[in-house]
């Protein structure tokens, strides 16, 4: 699959293929015009509908699309052929019906399974198509279906509705044509956005306003970039610029607003979430691709014997046939002894097609269909929460699950829970949040441990929970410091507060973060109630107080910390800060040295717990200084260049000599067993990269609490370019590190560019110590491009763990594909939401998690399960069973079809090379459909070398998969040499008993002989090979032989010759050549010389180099009359690690948002208060940060009210 690049900056230069749509003649888009209310103009660019298909085939084209896809298949086309040689009646020695029978229903069993597939994508299709949407159609809104909405509508969402195509946001419910959306579907990311429309249409409120706009919009064509959109609206004689910030992409949901308008610009397959969406991939596992050249293979050596056998028959015939033409003539259409052998070619063909029976592909997909019953069965891996089981979407890749050597896994929501929980608090050199048992020692938290009492709070959120009860003793004991450390929890934050009924509060909170820290503290007490511009009130145990709002100093990704100013009801003056310890801990006062101590080693502990820290502290400013500082900020702000640069340095001057308050610690709620299942999939030699939409802290911080990363690791490479040099430099560097200072690199990485890309290989891959590497999306788009994917390939590679943050759906499909490619290993996709759909069609493997970010990566995957925990048990017990079963069945199959088939070769030498089967024709017929099927099936479905606990204990058990030991071109040699070898003594001892004996020397009683002790030889073969016997085992093999008696006795019975005398005419040869003791020696004697070689080979080589299943296996008789002693993976104990554990996903811009007002709704009185001060717009600051990444956060200083009541704050 060849992923495309981004698209450069300049839209109006780039021309994306679409298809035949577009201006120019060429089928190129290179620029899209879209007319408001103007169906008729829009339809003349032929622009995409908003109709979806992810189906293959319709009605019409099933049967020959499916077909023609089914005779790509090698083994199809060639058993095809066969059929036609077998329709030829002057080379053909066998029914035709033979072949065809069993060619009809592997046809039929594949289609039916992929028209069930297509039908659910067709389901799922109609599921989205015939979504609901109110569209503006003459002046009227109507109901229609999302498939019928065409580029240039106006259609309306209402709050918690699904975009339904890529808009241009025209006006909302929300003050300024504001809107709030979350983009999980499309980043993965939970937190909320903001969005504002134009000043010009946000006035657009009412239907018959938006009936008359007929504005035009010119921007650039569809593209795969999802933070990136450049257009110009024209309408009543100006233009308008239109940005990213403008535009609400498919996928997204709408929330915290009523209703908003928006004109589609791009619909269906042109929307960025399909652009993102890679194209469905038919997978083959690569078993299926050795197959494919195992039967070439096969084919040639076919027609070498078949050639040998020729030229033997050419010289027979010319030889000695001619001697006997009065008896023995030729065919009429035969006229040489050429011909003849000619003719002999294509009837040996035939005969010795069994090499390859169709009925191996049968039972294949029987077997994988077993296998996926096996996963749909699994109690183990149903969800009991959700009422969820595992599904095996695909029955085609089971044994791929036991090979997989790279996970690519989304975070939200496949890591992680989307849930953010206050978990623990450094408070004046205390620690919170352990639980504590009777003699104030942390213990474990059981099931009879009672969570804190809130009871006393009738604004408390009932959903929150605190185990430790010393926090709220110390808020009703009237501890300043707690208090103090729980006002600023309450003031320092842009969330916003909603009241719907009394008493029931609702925070919109735009990170999850700040939501988890402001509701800590409502419900210890300090709760917040309200905010204007200007101020804000909390309720402070019980007793509301309102703060004045002098300044929001801006949280950004710099500046990593966000400070309000406000003035209490005394009239004094506090900043309050939270942030990264890293930067926080720089900027406090020199005085208090042991309380800085103690917190830092508090967040060292949380940090080795994998929680996500932030620091508080706060300033006490005098009225002068501020009054100073805030004149120096206003000029600052007002600045025309470098505005961003001066406000940060402001900033800089107010945040020093804050004195330290303590540090919350809050737990990113991992899905349950996350840890432990990565470090057993990393104990079986799989490497896990996590790929997210992401920032970098929040990505780092949850790979320390999963244990992918660890504080024991050698060292953790950032690699944060945002130039080719400065990527290509990072790289460099870590690579260099990795080998050592002993052994430098040269310029241009010469040694790596001179390896072939078809065997990668490195140095590096045998480095010593652990090392990890997380990339940023824009420094991965610089790694992916073709001159240094090599490098970065290399470089991650040779890491433990790897971390790829703000990346993009298309960026996480190149990384799979960059893998696919030059490490040629399994890869294996898991993700919950619509941006990991591509990654899942890119992968070998793709796992859907059914999660909270809806359906559609369960929808393009392989296999779906609810939790990430149940990937343990996929891929080590289901995986690498259905890897073994079918290696050993593969195995076995080919052995046995070979002994079965080369006695027909060795007989032509004594049958003048004339064509004559050994077997009579029913048994060549029911060979491999009833005396051999049922016993192979039995193991290929349920056989197993050690049990599932033991699968799970020894993940080492799993590396035979990924190094492809159990089913190769070797042991297919192997396979064929015993079934060969077999074939010999098969035919030349019963040939050699039967020369030296009259009484057995005739055709039929040597055919009986022979095909008994095949029946019996490869019966007892797979016994030796079956390693996990059940009760079908049993009955199936020695079922089978019973039948095959009977089937005999029956075919050589006085009743089916009086029924068919011309088909069974050798009445009672079975009895009499069964009754002689000569033909039972011969059995024992073949069956002991073909077995015995196999028996002590397997003996020697358990005895002098035992495999790891064969020690599992001793192991278990050992332990046999001991308690089996399950695997229990233990806790991890708390690391002191030195590590910031900083993570707060939080988006600039909202603080200057709060201090303008926009959002909220005020009266024209209340706003004319504070409408004179001068600020830029925050919308303008926000697309600024966007695309350029400032560095400095706006802020706006408001009029200062004054203050009333007494003052509550209390000074630490």
């Amino acid at each position: 699959m060849t992923i495309p690049k981004e698209m450069p900056e300049k839209w109006p230069w780039v021309a994306v293929a679409m298809g035949g749509r577009g201006q120019t003649p060429g089928g190129t888009e290179e620029e899209r015009r879209v007319k408001a209310n103007a169906r008729e103009y829009n339809e003349k660019f032929q622009y995409a509908s908003n109709c979806i298909k992810t189906s293959k085939y319709n009605m019409v084209t099933f049967l020959p699309i499916n077909l023609f896809e089914q005779f790509q298949e090698v083994a199809n086309t060639y058993f095809l052929f066969l059929l036609i040689l077998q329709l030829i009646p002057q080379i053909s020695s066998l029914s035709w019906f033979t072949t065809i029978v069993p060619l009809v229903l592997v046809l039929t069993i594949t289609a039916v399974k992929d028209a069930t597939d297509d039908y659910f994508r067709h389901k799922s299709d109609n599921q989205v198509n015939n979504r609901q949407s109110q569209v503006l159609i003459n002046g009227i809104l109507q109901q229609e279906q999302w498939m019928n909405v065409r580029v240039g509508d106006i259609i309306k969402l209402e709050n918690n509705q699904f975009v339904a195509a890529d808009l241009l946001l025209l006006s909302s419910s929300e003050p300024h044509g504001l809107c709030y959306i979350e983009t999980a579907e499309l980043d993965g990311e939970t937190n909320m956005k903001v969005r504002q429309a134009i000043p010009v249409t946000s006035e657009l409120s009412d239907t018959s306003k938006l009936a008359h706009f007929d504005g035009e919009v010119i921007c650039e064509p569809p593209n795969n970039k999802l933070d990136k959109f450049g257009g110009t609206l024209y309408w009543k004689e100006n233009k308008y610029p239109l940005s990213n910030q403008n535009m609400l992409l498919r996928g997204c949901v709408l929330r915290n607003t009523e209703w908003c308008f928006g004109l589609v610009i791009f619909a269906g397959p042109d929307t960025k979430l399909m652009q993102n969406s890679g194209r469905t991939k038919f997978k083959r596992t690569s078993i299926d691709r050795l197959m494919n050249t195992l039967v070439l293979w096969i084919f040639g050596f076919l027609v070498c014997m078949g050639v040998i056998l020729a030229i033997g028959n050419s010289i027979w015939e010319y030889e000695v046939g001619t001697c006997f033409q009065i008896y023995l003539p030729w065919d009429e259409a035969v006229d040489s002894a050429f011909f003849s052998g000619f003719l002999s070619f294509w009837s040996y063909i035939i005969i010795l097609n069994t090499v390859v029976p169709i009925s191996l592909y049968v039972s294949v997909e029987v077997i994988r269909l077993g296998h996926s019953y096996f996963i749909n069965w699994d109690k183990k891996m149903y969800c009991w929460k959700r009422c969820t089981p595992a599904e095996a979407r695909t029955t085609t890749l089971n044994e791929e699950l036991g090979q997989v050597e790279y996970i690519f896994s989304d975070k939200t929501g496949t890591l992680t829970q989307n849930i953010m929980v206050f978990s623990k608090c450094s408070v004046n050199r205390h620690s919170y949040g352990d639980v504590l048992d009777v003699l104030g020692y942390k213990a474990e938290l059981g099931e009879k441990t009672e969570p804190v009492d809130f009871s006393f709070n009738p604004l408390a959120d009932p959903k929150f929970t605190f185990w430790d009860t010393g926090l709220l003793e110390a808020v009703k004991l009237g501890d300043p410091h707690v208090h103090e450390f729980f006002r600023l929890l309450s003031l320092c934050h842009t969330v916003m507060s909603e009241e719907k009924n009394p008493g029931e509060l609702y925070y919109k909170a735009q990170s999850p973060d700040e939501g988890a820290l402001v509701t800590a503290a409502r419900n210890f007490g300090f709760v917040f109630r309200a905010r204007t511009p200007k101020t804000i009130t909390v309720q402070e145990l019980g007793r509301p107080v309102t703060y004045q709002l002098l300044a929001i100093l801006d949280f950004n990704n710099v500046r990593k910390r966000m400070s309000v100013i406000v003035r209490n009801q005394e009239g004094q003056i506090r900043l309050y800060c939270k942030g990264a310890d890293t930067i926080l801990l720089e900027r406090l006062h020199p005085g208090n040295q042991e309380l800085y101590n103690v917190t830092t080693d508090h967040l060292n502990e949380y940090a080795g717990e994998g929680l996500r820290t932030l620091v508080l502290a706060y300033r006490d400013l005098e009225e002068s200084f501020y009054a100073a500082w805030a004149e120096r900020l206003h000029q600052a702000s007002g600045a025309s260049e470098g505005r961003e640069e001066r406000v940060a340095r402001i900033y800089e001057e107010v945040e020093n000599d804050m004195m330290l308050l303590g540090a919350t610690a809050i737990e990113d709620k991992l899905q349950q067993g996350v840890p432990e299942t990565i470090a057993l999939l990393t104990l079986a030699n799989i490497k896990i990269w996590v790929l997210t939409g992401d920032k970098q802290e929040t990505a780092v911080n949850i790979g320390y609490s999963c244990k992918m990363l660890t504080d024991e690791m050698t060292e953790v490479f950032i690699v944060t370019g945002h130039t080719v040099l400065e990527v290509r430099q990072e790289l460099r560097k870590a690579r260099e590190k990795m080998l050592d200072s002993s052994q430098p690199l040269g310029n241009g990485f010469t040694y790596q560019e001179n390896l072939p890309a078809s065997k990668l290989t490195s140095v590096l891959e045998a480095v010593a110590g652990e090392y990890a590497l997380v990339i940023n999306g824009h420094s991965l788009a610089h790694a992916l491009e073709a001159d240094m994917e090599l490098e970065f390939l290399e470089t991650a590679c040779a890491c433990k763990a790897v971390i790829c943050c703000r990346v993009t759906p298309l960026q996480k499909a190149q990384v799979v594909e960059l893998v696919k490619k030059y490490k040629k290993a399994v890869t294996l996709a898991i993700g919950d939401g619509a941006n990991d759909v591509s990654m899942i069609k890119t992968a070998h493997i793709g796992v859907g998690i059914s999660g909270q970010e809806g359906i559609q990566a369960v929808l393009a995957s392989d296999y779906s399960f609810s939790q990430f925990k149940f990937l343990q048990r996929l891929l080590l017990v289901h995986g690498r069973w259905s890897y073994l079963r079918m290696c050993k069945f593969l195995c076995y199959f080919f052995y046995k079809n070979f002994a079965f088939t080369m006695v027909h070769f060795w007989f032509g030498f004594f049958c003048g090379f004339s064509a004559q089967t050994v077997y009579d024709q029913y048994f060549i017929t029911l060979y491999n459909i009833v005396y051999t099927s049922l016993p192979v099936l039995a193991m290929g479905v349920f056989d197993q070398d050690v049990p599932e606990h033991r699968s799970l204990e020894y993940p080492k058990l799993y590396e035979p998969g990924q190094l492809n030991l159990l089913f190769n071109k070797r042991e297919f040699f192997i396979c064929i040499a015993q079934g060969i070898y077999t074939s010999v003594f098969m035919f030349f001892i019963p040939y050699g008993v039967f020369s030296d004996n009259a009484h057995l020397a005739d055709y039929q009683s040597f055919a009986v002989t022979v095909a008994t002790s095949l029946v019996i030889v490869v019966s007892v073969q797979i016994g030796l090979d079956t390693g996990f016997w059940t009760a079908i085992n049993h009955f199936f093999i020695w079922g089978s032989l019973a039948v095959y008696f009977a089937i005999l006795f029956a075919m050589h019975s006085d009743g089916l010759f009086q029924l068919f005398p011309n088909q069974f005419r050798f009445v009672g040869n079975a009895q009499n050549t069964l009754a002689q003791p000569a033909v039972w020696l011969t059995i024992a004697l073949t069956t002991v010389v073909c077995i015995m070689p196999v028996v002590a080979f397997r003996f020697l080589k358990l005895d002098l180099k035992p495999e790891l299943s064969d020690t599992v296996r001793y192991t278990q008789l050992v332990r046999k009359k001991q308690k089996t002693q399950h695997r229990c993976m233990g806790r991890v104990g708390r690391v002191r690690s030195q590590r910031s554990g900083y993570a707060f996903s939080h988006q600039e811009g909202f603080g200057e948002l709060i201090m303008s007002g926009k959002n909220m709704r005020l009266s024209s009185l209340a706003l004319s208060s504070f409408s004179g001060r001068p600020s830029t717009s925050w919308i303008e600051t926000l697309r600024k940060k966007k695309s350029g990444g400032g560095d400095g956060g706006g802020s706006s200083v408001a009029s200062s009210p004054s203050g009333g009541g007494p003052d509550k704050t209390l000074k630490v």
